[in-house]
């Protein structure tokens, strides 16, 4: 197993890597808005469409729910230790 440690916060993703991880998927799966930098932003305001949470995504880090783990095709956003554990053994 290859593992990629890739901190996009100095390396940010840009809008195909986050569509790519999205695979076709609502983009509030992978975006954080329990974030302090969503209320910061006061993008609480607004209901906001898949295409704009990428761009909010690809401008500030803070608003993709980490860790972005991949294990072959399969894309896991937020996922804790023991979800991860539970891929692990199936």
């Amino acid at each position: 197993m290859e593992i990629i440690d890739r901190d996009f916060f100095k390396e940010p993703f840009n809008r195909s890597e986050i569509e790519g991880l999205l695979q076709g998927r609502p983009a509030s799966e992978m975006f954080n808005s329990r974030s302090p930098s969503y209320k910061k932003l006061e993008l609480n305001l607004k209901k906001p469409g898949d295409k704009e949470m990428i761009d909010w995504m690809t401008k500030e880090p803070r608003l993709i729910r980490r860790p972005v783990v991949q294990i072959g095709k399969k894309v896991y956003f937020g996922a804790t230790d023991l979800v991860l554990a539970g891929i692990f053994k199936a």
